[in-house]
């Protein structure tokens, strides 16, 4: 898990170099995020841990202030300069309205990583892994092939 002061470096440094020197910089490292429930106690908190529940690659359940709960995809977000001012929108995965909704984040009163991170581990790197196995297993024919998402 990368330290503020270690995305900010990292930022300058990017600032800092030629456009052709970015296209081969290091990308950010993933966090495990899976099964976190952040605390909300301050307004850089709780933005800091929206912003992750937007990069995540699962579902995410929200619960509001008014104690319903809220499960679903967060596809997008707006940060202002206060809570109020902030908002996520997430697709419902549950329940008869799957429609698209808008979530002030001063409605939000805690944050669960719920759902599985349905990249976690499929990197090439780990299909190279599965691939030399198989073919120093004796396979023949090794073909790529998608991995089942449940």
């Amino acid at each position: 898990m990368a330290t503020e002061q270690q995305e900010h470096l990292k930022i300058e440094q990017l600032n800092h170099e030629a456009p052709d020197a970015q296209e081969v910089a290091a990308g950010r490292e993933r966090e495990n995020l899976e099964g976190w429930i952040p605390a909300l106690a301050s307004n850089a908190e709780t933005k800091d841990a929206l912003e992750k529940a937007f990069d995540y690659r699962g579902d995410v359940t929200l619960t509001l202030r008014s104690g319903e709960a809220v499960e679903g995809y967060i596809f997008d977000r707006k940060q202002g300069a206060a809570l109020t001012d902030s908002l996520v929108r997430i697709i419902p995965s549950k329940g008869e309205q799957r429609t698209r909704r808008s979530i002030p984040y001063a409605d939000i009163a805690a944050l669960n990583f719920s759902g599985r991170d349905t990249a976690a581990g499929r990197t090439f790197e780990a299909w190279v892994k599965k691939y030399l196995e198989k073919k120093n297993a004796g396979e023949k024919n090794i073909q790529i092939e998608p991995e089942k998402l449940d």
